[in-house]
């Protein structure tokens, strides 16, 4: 039987492919590679495999006469703009042994180059070998062309992460407008949930058939037979694409072990995704610190601390930055886990335990306290190692860990993530009991500019919300909306009028926020497309946020489609206050329920011919469908990001309800509330960039 460990293992055994090919070659790998082997082990695997050097995947990168060979790993396919860098750094290089490593499968080029057949071998990479040579000068040169699935990274025990598709994210309401645009009227589709792979534009479709090429060569790897679950859309098409991929076929044959996959798309529940009630360490890490530059997931950490400079701009960018990614120390991983999968308070708790611990081990004059852990006490306890350099070495991955929630814990955001959370509750009551525009209304007094009349009297008031956290709120919000009280009959169309009065008003607010703030977050750069606020015109800043609140508006009917796990909401009943229910929670306690329900929304997609003959069959007699829980391995794949509070819920739920079962979680990305807006306001979701 495969556990979970066999495929946490499987991302270390794809990197040893890669290490197989670098000795005494400069190493050229771009970002979303770079990021896949940071948390398995970062460059030191590299150079300890004899690389000589490990560069940028840029055209402006190159090599000298005394470095012939070089390696490439990308996560791309071989065209367009990763074909031209290639090109670049080869001719002003001197090299006469080059490898290229691509993630993408060769199946997969060859339906980027028009190919819908399997053909013997691997022509396109054979092509690509060709070219190489002619880029070196030299057809006897040699050249290489491998597919290396070197997409998943270990984060922890049992999340696996996919960088290369960080911004892979469900389809959502104007995407099946731009859709629809472009096809006959009588063909145009109804919903999301209508759509299909080929009504798709070509980029996503080889986004996805990657995506599902490289789960399967994860359940090839471990012999593993898998039987396919959806819920939404997009995660319909990436378990279809699974199911009828000629290699899976063959492979489920044959396999000897089992386990179920069950896709979600994000958009099920992005109430849980944007909140602030999640009571985890690691989600304020994430918000507050900087993120590692050509990073998704990891975060800077300040190390000043652990040597004897003063503390000023100047030395600001001198020490280079720690990480929450320790592959190197097993208390350090022990210690991420309880981070990871623990409440706030019993992260906090480990942390300080973790460093009293290591600074008793080396007989430092550590001073003990009980009570509340401040940032103050754990600062104390890192700086006792800063001088003793053997100690600072044995126990550095718990030290950068230590100084992460240091520096989280007296951040000044903080503040603000406790006022949206006392506001996330009042909004939450509210939708009980009032129709929607009302409870909308609520959050128009605090669209202002920073420092206004009324506010906390700072532009960057602590617990003042700023324009990032209203989008935060207006999204947590909109995501809610059919939970709010229902109008009554002929009130539904009063409704509707005062509903698009309100968000005019909110329009015109938002925009007068945006352009009188001072300096933009780089959440609005990206909603704006603007730089620095001096760029930002009333125009360009009003259209910015009318697109905004056109996809707000269809957030509310990502469950529509949906008959049993419509709603995530439990209204007040006077005693008990009104709760958020989780969505994954729902599906968990479905899939784990006692007497083994078939839920209509959890939809099995691994069956093909033979489903279709058993839902014939079942008009006549009793026929048994295939189980989420049939298997004693469950695969949860996120399609657009899991939450660090979502890791523990699934740990509690799976334990209360069914312990003993292995659960690995599967994911795009480790979400921080902020990553939400960026994904569903400015990323090309309908042309992701692949190099097509």
């Amino acid at each position: 039987m495969a556990s979970a460990e066999d495929f946490t293992r499987f991302p270390l055994q794809m990197w040893e492919k890669v290490l197989s090919k670098v000795k005494k070659a400069v190493v050229f790998m771009d970002d979303e590679c770079t990021e896949a082997l940071h948390w398995c082990g970062g460059a030191a695997l590299l150079l300890e495999a004899g690389a000589r050097n490990l560069k940028q995947f840029s055209s402006f990168e190159a090599c000298g006469v005394s470095e012939p060979k070089a390696v490439f790993v990308v996560s791309s396919l071989l065209k367009g703009r990763t074909v031209d860098i290639i090109k670049d750094i080869i001719s002003l290089s001197h090299f006469q042994y080059c490898v290229v490593i691509t993630s993408v499968a060769h199946s997969v080029h060859l339906l980027a180059n028009s190919v819908s057949t399997e053909l013997e071998g691997s022509p396109v990479f054979e092509q690509f070998e060709e070219k190489l040579c002619e880029w070196m000068g030299n057809m006897n040169y040699t050249a290489e062309v491998m597919h290396v699935p070197v997409v998943f990274t270990p984060v922890c025990q049992q999340l696996l992460l996919t960088p290369m598709f960080s911004h892979l994210f469900p389809l959502l309401s104007p995407d099946l407008e731009a859709i629809n645009a472009k096809r006959p009227e009588k063909k145009r589709f109804g919903s999301l949930a209508d759509l299909d792979m080929h009504s798709l534009p070509v980029e996503l479709q080889l986004e996805i058939r990657s995506l599902a090429a490289a789960l399967n060569s994860v359940f090839e790897a471990t012999g593993t037979r898998e039987e396919s679950f959806a819920v939404g859309p997009m995660s319909r098409m990436i378990a279809g694409e699974l199911a009828n991929q000629p290699q899976a076929k063959n492979r489920r044959k044959t396999a000897p072990n089992k386990a179920s996959i069950i896709f979600v798309d994000r958009t099920m529940d992005l109430t849980g995704a944007v909140g602030h009630h999640g009571d985890n360490l690691v989600e304020k890490i994430l918000t507050v610190l900087k993120p590692l530059p050509g990073h998704i997931t990891d975060v800077q950490v300040d190390m000043l601390d652990l040597t004897g400079l003063q503390r000023t701009p100047h030395t600001q960018n001198t020490v280079a930055p720690g990480c929450l990614a320790q592959t190197q120390s097993s208390a350090a991983q022990t210690l991420w886990e309880a981070m990871l999968t623990n409440k706030h308070k019993e992260g906090v708790m480990e942390v300080r335990r973790q460093l009293v611990e290591a600074a008793s081990k080396e007989k430092l004059p550590i001073k003990m306290s009980m009570g509340r852990v401040t940032p103050e006490q754990l600062c104390s306890y890192v700086q006792l190692f800063r001088n003793n350099w053997g100690a600072l070495e044995s126990h550095c991955g718990v030290l950068q860990l230590g100084l992460a929630t240091a520096q989280t814990l007296r951040h000044p955001y903080l503040p603000r993530w406790d006022a949206c959370l006392a506001f996330e509750r009042l909004l939450l009551q509210a939708l009980g009991d009032s129709e929607f525009p009302t409870v909308l209304r609520q959050l128009l007094p605090l669209v202002k500019p920073r420092g206004g009349e009324g506010s906390s009297g700072s532009r960057s008031g602590e617990d003042e919300c700023g324009p990032d956290e209203l989008i935060l709120l207006l999204i947590y919000l909109y995501s809610l909306a059919d939970e709010a009280q229902p109008a009554d009959g002929d009130a539904d169309d009063e409704e509707e009028e005062e509903l698009e009065k309100l968000e005019r008003e909110l329009i015109g607010a938002f925009t007068l926020v945006l352009t009188t703030e001072s300096k933009l977050s780089p959440l609005l750069q990206k909603l704006t497309g603007c730089v620095n606020s001096t760029e930002l015109t009333t125009e360009r800043a009003h259209s910015a946020v009318e697109e905004m609140f056109e996809t707000l508006r269809g957030l509310s009917h990502t469950r529509d489609h949906l008959k049993q796990l419509r709603s995530v909401y439990t209204a007040s009943d006077g005693i008990h206050q009104a709760t958020y229910r989780p969505f994954l929670r729902q599906i968990l306690e479905e899939v784990f329920h006692p007497d083994r329900p078939e839920c209509p929304d959890i939809e099995h997609m691994s069956g093909g011919l033979t489903d279709l003959l058993k839902t014939g069959f079942s008009m006549f007699m009793k026929v048994s469908r295939p189980h989420p829980s049939d298997n004693p391995l469950l695969f949860l794949f996120l399609v657009g990001g899991v939450t660090p509070s979502e890791l523990r819920l699934i740990k509690e739920v799976v334990s209360a309800h069914k312990p003993g079962t292995q659960v690995l979680v599967l994911s795009t990305r480790l979400l921080r509330p902020t990553d939400i807006p960026e994904l569903l306001f400015t990323t090309q979701r309908l042309l992701p960039d692949i190099g097509v």
